[in-house]
């Protein structure tokens, strides 16, 4: 009963989610600041530094699109947050894996609506290619965000519903 006598505790790992904006956004900076648009800058076999502008979503996913997408993904990622912090403070106390995937979520997520809101894009750099595939460059919003993805699916095996159902600690 100790974890149900502290409702919100998990709201401390929020830090985290602040911690993800500030490298994010300043790696962001650093790559605008010292790349040139779409030129890359080649830092090891199958990997450039490139920076390029997303106005879409993940694999440029609605870029083509009229603008209207640049205030669709803002609402859209703030929602999310909105839940995701909900979702956080709901948490108990032995929870923390959970709590890192959702504030590395968040995190990235609002590294990302910066941007968008900013500048109208999203700052990509980290480019990495195969042979002459290349895939989509993304930043460290996005690989906070997927990290904390896939803990949220390593979560589910480890943690069948039907023991939580039971009460029992991970």
């Amino acid at each position: 009963m100790a974890d149900s006598a502290r409702p919100k505790a998990m709201l401390r790992w929020l830090w985290l989610a602040v911690l993800v904006i500030v490298i994010d956004l300043g790696t962001k900076a650093m790559a605008t600041a010292w790349l040139s648009y779409g030129q890359p800058v080649p830092v090891m076999p199958l990997f450039n530094l490139t920076l390029l502008h997303n106005t879409g979503a993940a694999f440029s996913f609605l870029a083509g699109a009229d603008g209207w997408q640049r205030w669709f993904f803002v609402i859209l990622a703030l929602g999310v947050s909105g839940v995701l912090v909900r979702w956080l403070s709901t948490l108990r106390q032995h929870e923390t894996w959970m709590a890192i995937a959702i504030v590395l979520i968040l995190g990235g997520a609002l590294g990302n609506v910066y941007d968008r809101i900013v500048h109208g894009y999203v700052v990509d750099f980290l480019h990495f290619y195969w042979g002459g595939y290349h895939f989509p460059a993304f930043n460290v919003a996005d690989t906070a965000i997927s990290i904390g993805a896939v803990m949220l699916i390593i979560d589910m095996f480890r943690n069948p519903s039907s023991s939580d159902d039971r009460g029992d600690a991970a």
